[in-house]
């Protein structure tokens, strides 16, 4: 197993700490820095930052959002990072939600399944520098009886094939994920809950007819390091909440879905009703301390390191840590405590 750090959203006034958490991350050997994107900043410019004052570790999107960009702008830029950073882009992409699909980009939230096969199906075509021609529900390139014609990418990127993640939490999406994709961005992972979670991943897989080896699993994992457990899983409140409450509408919220899944159906409507309400506080208090300690990684370094073979165990291959420990110093400590907490685990790669 591997460690990676995913740094979320920028410009939230931390970007300069961000900056030091990706270079720190470079010099002690973590594999990956994830970048995501919503409404604010995109996920494009800050790794294109990022690699450009990193050497050796990989910049990765988390996530390009289906909507947001063309598959052929997609593939464009995953190129272009790619050759910048000297073959070290990782391309991660989903389909967000319905709001900021509709709201945001004006695309509606359709058959997301198919869109995001023939996405990526002409994101692959597009970087094997083929003449890109595709007839699908979604896109049609070129478009027919217009001046239009099929075009080869200009660009050369550094490998032969770029690898790419999809964002998936649905069963659906999930077994889409293992269909397509060389790699599955999760969130509140919970090892336990890992042999149900992963089913559709590992049908996925064996309906395009191949295993799990080469398959890189990412679960990005809330990190707080401290005495006292409660005292952590504070820190994670308010983001957990975010997702579970505030991330969709009442309605259409996958991240709820999620923890209704999981077995937390009551939790996951209180949460909601109160971050509906503007209650946000409230919100963060009405997660249980179980579903935080699940899906994150709290408390002190020893029960930390205790914690990792779980994940190992059910398929991780990178983990991603999300740090929530405020200063940039306790963020960069959280660095090193997880890069101890693996090599005295004897599940890192």
């Amino acid at each position: 197993m591997k460690l990676a750090v995913n740094l979320g959203y920028w410009g939230a006034g931390n970007d300069a700490d961000n900056l030091e958490v990706a270079r720190e991350a470079d010099r002690i050997g973590y594999s990956c820095v994830w970048a995501a994107e919503a409404y604010g900043s995109d996920a494009a410019t800050v790794l294109t930052w990022i690699a450009a004052q990193t050497s050796q570790i990989d910049v990765g999107s988390a996530i390009f959002q289906i909507p947001g960009r063309t598959p052929a702008n997609t593939a464009m830029t995953a190129a272009t990072l790619d050759t910048l950073s000297g073959g070290r882009f990782r391309l991660g992409l989903g389909v967000s939600g319905p709001q900021v699909s509709e709201g945001w980009h004006g695309v509606r939230f359709t058959k997301p399944l198919t869109r995001t096969r023939e996405y990526v199906d002409i994101v692959r075509l597009a970087l094997s520098r083929q003449r890109v021609s595709y007839n699908g529900e979604f896109f049609t390139l070129p478009l027919p009886d217009g001046p239009g014609k099929a075009l080869t990418l200009t660009v050369h990127p550094v490998r032969e094939t770029i690898p790419i993640y999809l964002a998936s939490i649905g069963p659906k999406n999930l077994e889409l994920t293992g269909e397509i994709a060389d790699g599955w961005l999760a969130i509140f992972f919970a090892p336990e809950n890992a042999p149900e979670l992963m089913k559709p991943l590992l049908e996925g897989r064996a309906k395009a007819g191949k295993t799990m080896d080469g398959f890189d699993v990412v679960p990005t994992v809330p990190v707080v390091p401290g005495a006292n457990v409660e005292e952590c899983a504070n820190y994670v409140r308010p983001y957990a909440a975010l997702y579970v409450g505030g991330m969709g509408s009442r309605d259409k919220n996958f991240y709820n879905q999620l923890a209704v899944r999981m077995g937390y159906e009551e939790a996951a409507i209180e949460i909601q009703e109160k971050y509906m309400a503007k209650d946000y506080a409230g919100a963060a208090a009405a997660v249980p301390l179980e579903f935080i300690d699940a899906t994150s990684l709290i408390g002190p370094p020893e029960r930390i390191t205790k914690r990792l073979p779980a994940y190992a165990e059910a398929g991780v291959t990178t983990l991603s840590v999300a740090s929530f420990a405020g200063t940039l110093d306790e963020r960069v400590a959280t660095l090193h405590v997880m890069k101890k907490a693996l090599s005295d685990s004897g599940v890192g790669d």
